[in-house]
Order: structure tokens, then C-alpha cells, then sequence
């Protein structure tokens, strides 16, 4: 941790843009947490890193789709009543996607924050 005392940032010519507190602080991490945080920083930024996280995103949309469906819990007993829910429940998905890519719909709707309802509600 390193600390500036508040005679040093006084005469600051960047002092309006700092904190508002007497002194500042600043917590460092260890030299090779900071590299490696660095390293992977510099690996989000390629575009192989990017369409594996794209195609990623894509498969976890799907997880959300399949348990907000009510996957999350086998209605049977026994692994080959199981495995025949969740071809069952794979073929449901599929239609409810195809249904949506026929019909130019979106899967699911935009979240909005409360903030931004409460902000939508104000302005009506």
C-alpha cells in the first residue's frame, strides 16, 4: 500500500481531479499478480480469445434457455427416463428457437434495471 500525505497533494496541479480526502492511497498488488492480470488483459483482446467467448456466450444462453424451462430437475427416476427428458427437453428448445428465427422474435426480452423502469415510469 503506498500512502501520499496531504502536504504533497496539496500543491498537486491534478488535485481537482483526485479524491476528495486528505490524503491518497493506493493498494499495489504483487509484481507477478500484476503481470499476470496484465498477460490475460492482453489475451481478451485477441480475436481468437473473442469468438471463443462469443461461442461460449452462445452455449451459456442456451443453459439459461433449457433451466428457465424447468430442466434444472429430472421428473424422473433412472437414467434412461432422464436421458429421454432431456432429448425431449433439446427439441422443445430447438422449436422454440426455430419459432423465433422464423419469425424474426427475440428468445427473451431486454432486461431493464430498476433504475431504468423507475426512470421509464418518471418520464411517462
Amino acid at each position: 500500500m503506498v500512502q501520499f500525505p496531504a502536504a504533497r497533494c496539496g500543491p498537486c496541479p491534478a488535485r481537482g481531479l483526485c479524491t476528495r480526502a486528505g490524503h491518497r492511497q493506493l493498494t499495489l498488488p504483487p509484481r507477478d499478480l500484476a503481470q499476470a492480470q496484465a498477460a490475460a488483459r492482453a489475451t481478451q483482446a485477441t480475436t481468437t480469445f473473442q469468438a471463443d467467448y462469443a461461442r461460449r456466450a452462445g452455449i451459456e444462453g442456451t443453459i439459461h434457455q433449457a433451466a428457465s424451462h424447468g430442466a434444472r430437475r429430472a421428473r424422473y427416476r433412472g437414467l434412461p427416463k432422464t436421458h429421454l427428458d432431456h432429448i425431449y427437453m433439446a427439441c422443445a428448445l430447438n422449436l422454440l428457437r426455430l419459432h423465433a428465427y422464423w419469425t424474426a422474435t427475440p428468445l427473451d426480452r431486454k432486461r431493464t434495471s430498476h433504475l431504468a423502469r423507475l426512470e421509464l415510469s418518471l418520464a411517462a
